[in-house]
């Protein structure tokens, strides 16, 4: 992956000035590399990871659900997957290897918005086999990033 691009994916709110200082480039290079990248789709969006503990509301639940479907004729995984993702409350949805097909990750208000979601509209999906939730009870690392400083190993005292 080319440096610009991991630059950006650690902290996509850096400057193009500090990334062309950093990678002994001309800002215009930097510059024309990113619009390039933003026009061909490459950079599809930047986001910003919340610490859900440090706000005053509840946070939202988060779920991952394990869906195992079968593919339909001339649209394999493909057609489903999409059908699922256009759902608002579809945050990832992902194709996967091993003992279930999708991995689909959805956030709702509350428990029982994501288990209606769950049982109402996703798991009635012609195609769609069985499906297994599980609820994230609290994130520790999220694209990269920690949610909580690493702690500094305690150090015994050495006496002489």
């Amino acid at each position: 992956m080319d440096d610009i691009l991991n630059i950006l994916r650690l902290d996509a709110s850096t400057p193009h000035d500090k990334i062309a200082k950093r990678l002994g480039l001309p800002v215009e290079t930097v510059t024309a590399k990113i619009k390039a990248w933003e026009e061909n789709g490459t950079i599809l969006a930047y986001t910003t990871i919340i610490n859900p503990e440090k706000l005053n509301e509840s946070p939202n639940v988060m779920a991952m659900i394990e869906v195992r479907i079968t593919p339909e004729r001339e649209g394999g995984f493909d057609k489903i997957a999409r059908r699922i993702s256009r759902f608002s409350e579809v945050k990832s949805c992902y194709l996967m290897s091993g003992g279930f097909d999708l991995m689909v990750v959805v956030e709702g208000k509350n428990l029982r918005q994501v288990a209606e979601f769950v049982s109402e509209r996703l798991a009635t999906i012609q195609g769609i086999l069985s499906t297994r939730t599980h609820f994230i009870l609290k994130p520790y690392k999220q694209q990269g990033v920690y949610f909580q400083p690493e702690e500094t190993p305690e150090r015994l005292n050495i006496t002489p």
